[in-house]
């Protein structure tokens, strides 16, 4: 599930004329360089959300492996994800926010070889702050020994994660952001995290694109 629904206002004037993940970083729109993620995954079953300017990202999209699942209003991340249930199949699930650079080894690689259902309902991918590039706030989880979190500053949430999806039909409101699926594995402690081994840069803003060029000019040398 790639998402791509959302309105990209901190990008101001960058996002009045196109949605924003088809703004380009190194010359490559934001959800090309997710997909070059996904594709190398090799994962079948891809889709994406639209909301703004639906009609660019769905043009985007037509010659790529991907299926649309667009929302007439806008529904945050979790009420997006189930949105999209009946286009992604049984779960677990992929989740990959599509406004973020990577480098290094492939995100959704390293959380498959992580992934244990049998004591996970969620697997959140994370970088610690000092590695967080265009990240301004105190983090997102604190982590335990063996690995389970719980909120607080700490660890940042790269965006990517696999996640069951039982729990979205306990969730009475439309929209809904995905903290409240989370809500429901902390008490059970079946919601982990495992750290990326490479470089990550959130893109929310007009400099994180410059951030994330220098960080991958610094991957390329």
């Amino acid at each position: 599930m790639l998402f791509a629904a959302g309105f990209g206002t901190r990008m101001g004037d960058l996002t009045a004329t196109c949605p924003k993940p088809l703004i380009k970083v190194a010359g490559i729109a934001l959800i090309d360089h997710a997909l070059t993620i996904v594709e190398d995954a090799d994962l079948k079953t891809v889709v994406a959300n639209t909301h703004y300017m639906p009609e660019m990202l769905a043009a985007h999209l037509e010659n790529r492996n991907v299926s649309v699942s667009h929302e007439p209003d806008i529904l945050e991340t979790g009420g997006g994800l189930r949105h999209a249930l009946p286009l992604l199949g049984a779960d677990p699930i992929f989740t990959f926010n599509t406004d973020a650079i990577w480098t290094g080894q492939n995100p959704l690689t390293t959380l498959a070889n992580a992934w244990v259902p049998e004591k996970m309902d969620a697997l959140l991918l994370l970088v610690s702050p000092e590695h967080a590039r265009g990240y301004t706030r105190a983090g997102d989880f604190e982590q335990a020994g063996n690995g389970s979190l719980k909120r607080g500053p700490g660890m940042v949430y790269t965006g990517a994660q696999i996640i069951k999806t039982d729990g979205l039909k306990n969730i009475s409101e439309a929209k809904f952001s995905m903290h409240e699926l989370w809500g429901q594995m902390y008490d059970k402690g079946r919601i982990f995290g495992v750290i990326h081994k490479g470089g990550w840069c959130d893109v929310g803003t007009p400099a994180g694109i410059k951030i994330a060029e220098e960080m991958l000019d610094e991957h390329n040398v």
